[in-house]
């Protein structure tokens, strides 16, 4: 099942070339029912994984310039502390087994559950058509005073960490909105910077789990190598495939893992 696994994860690079993010939120799933992780285990080497593919990403919109530097230090900051703390000092606390309103509950059950909603929320974004608009053409003054200002962009990077922490996936799809509507970024930027922040998450998050969990580096970075190789030939394919067209179709795709997940982790 290793083999399966790690070619499953070439394919979730080449989605993630393709259509620029998404891909790397079923690396959970594989890890858990594919290649038999625990699901505590599973978001670990997620964040390793999610944080140096989203860094190969980062660099291209770096080179280009295409990087919020204020964004990173506003919004980073307070989620950055946040993931770590969850991952060094909250996830290792939670019980294997714990009862809730007389409800016995395994620490794997709610993770993979709260994940699944994750996904279901991510696909939903996928698969949602934008209403045409002139976004783009707008010429944003960033760092502009938002109608909630900067408090509130803290606390939705704290909770952005927060579930980076918990579920082990990179929250892009909220990342990215934060930036354009709160920071004022352009999409491009926006999805730059995002990036950027989802490495830095992952990877801080990552080092919390160190002494808590063994890591089996040899297999973690083969599963990363294979996953960054499969961005590489995603993005040489991304002028040939469509990525308006491909995005709803893996949408609908992660929709029905989602559901799978929900429908596993409650009555099998």
């Amino acid at each position: 099942m290793t083999t399966i696994g790690i070619i499953l994860f070439l394919f979730i690079g080449l989605i993630l070339g393709l259509i620029g993010g998404g891909g790397s939120i079923l690396g959970v799933p594989v890890l858990v029912y594919i290649m038999g992780f625990q699901a505590d285990d599973a978001t670990s080497y997620s964040l390793f994984i999610v944080g140096i593919t989203s860094l190969i990403g980062a660099i291209t919109y770096l080179k280009k310039g295409e990087i919020s530097v204020e964004s990173i230090l506003q919004f980073a900051i307070a989620s950055m502390i946040t993931v770590f703390c969850v991952r060094k000092f909250i996830m290792p606390s939670i019980p294997n087994h714990f009862d809730w309103f007389n409800i016995q509950i395994s620490k794997h059950v709610l993770i993979m559950f709260l994940f699944s909603i994750l996904i279901l929320f991510s696909s939903f974004f996928m698969i949602k058509k934008g209403k045409p608009n002139k976004i783009n053409q707008v010429k944003w003054d960033e760092f502009a005073k938002s109608p909630l200002g900067l408090p509130i962009v803290i606390i939705l990077g704290v909770f952005v960490g927060f579930i980076t922490g918990f579920i082990g996936a990179g929250g892009g799809f909220i990342i990215v909105p934060v930036l354009i509507f709160f920071l004022r970024l352009s999409f491009k930027k926006a999805i730059g910077t995002s990036l950027c922040i989802i490495a830095i998450n992952s990877l801080i998050g990552f080092t919390g789990n160190l002494g808590h969990q063994e890591i089996n580096w040899l297999l973690l970075l083969c599963i990363s190598s294979v996953c960054v190789f499969g961005i590489i030939v995603g993005s040489f394919l991304s002028d040939k495939v469509s990525s308006t067209k491909l995005k709803p179709a893996f949408g609908w795709f992660t929709l029905c893992v989602g559901v799978f997940v929900i429908i596993k982790e409650s009555f099998f």
